[in-house]
């Protein structure tokens, strides 16, 4: 028992010494990535901008929420490209990595092969605000007004650990706006968008820690 108290002790001061490192890493995020610090990684070279805008017409816009001590969480929007998303729709595919998740739309582009939607990223309670952003931006676009079926792709995480998880302060236009304010250039990376909910990545293991807000490549 009495060894049992000193690991849980032990492990509270590395969970609250990772805290404040993540917190500090947050204030300093993105200001370098690993290759700007000497760690090259993988064989082939990357894009112009080592990101996801480096495919020709992917746009990618985000809505941070960060209000008072416990709202922490976003939206982000990946467009696929240029046009008008539903009536050129983009071939896709579907892996699983951890089934332990709620994304929806998964099941039509596992059959179809292709998605007709931005893909939304937000916390796991506010997937339908995702979903209905999607629907009411999809049904907007010219040329979509007799369009009666979409699939809205939206994936998220949960962020009930740094955000008021339950006050779900997602909103249809907080999903509309990340959608709407998309754009080529390189995404801000580190606590935006849908970024801040990722404190779970620390608690799997001390060790990412450093990593949890730095651009992998």
């Amino acid at each position: 028992m009495h060894f049992t108290m000193i690991l849980q002790n032990r492990f509270k001061k590395i969970l609250i010494f990772s805290l404040s490192l993540f917190i500090m890493n947050n204030t300093m995020a993105q200001k370098k990535t690993l290759r700007e610090m000497g760690f090259p990684i993988g064989l082939m070279q990357t894009g112009a901008t080592n990101s996801i805008v480096d495919v020709k017409g992917v746009r990618v816009g985000q809505v941070t929420l960060i209000k008072g001590d416990n709202i922490r969480t976003g939206v982000t929007a990946i467009i696929p490209h240029n046009g008008n998303v539903f009536q050129m729709k983009t071939p896709a595919a579907i892996f699983v990595g951890n089934g332990f998740g709620k994304l929806a739309g998964s099941t039509q582009v596992q059959e179809l092969g292709n998605i007709e939607t931005p893909i939304v990223l937000t916390n796991t309670l506010s997937v339908a605000e995702g979903i209905n952003g999607i629907l009411q931006f999809t049904l907007s676009q010219p040329g979509n007004e007799t369009v009666k079926s979409v699939n809205a792709i939206v994936g998220e995480t949960n962020d009930g650990y740094l955000n008021d998880i339950r006050g779900k302060h997602v909103t249809v236009e907080d999903v509309v706006q990340a959608i709407q304010s998309a754009d080529t250039l390189p995404p801000v990376q580190g606590n935006v968008g849908q970024a801040p909910v990722r404190l779970v990545l620390v608690l799997k293991a001390v060790s990412v820690l450093p990593l949890v807000n730095c651009r992998l490549h």
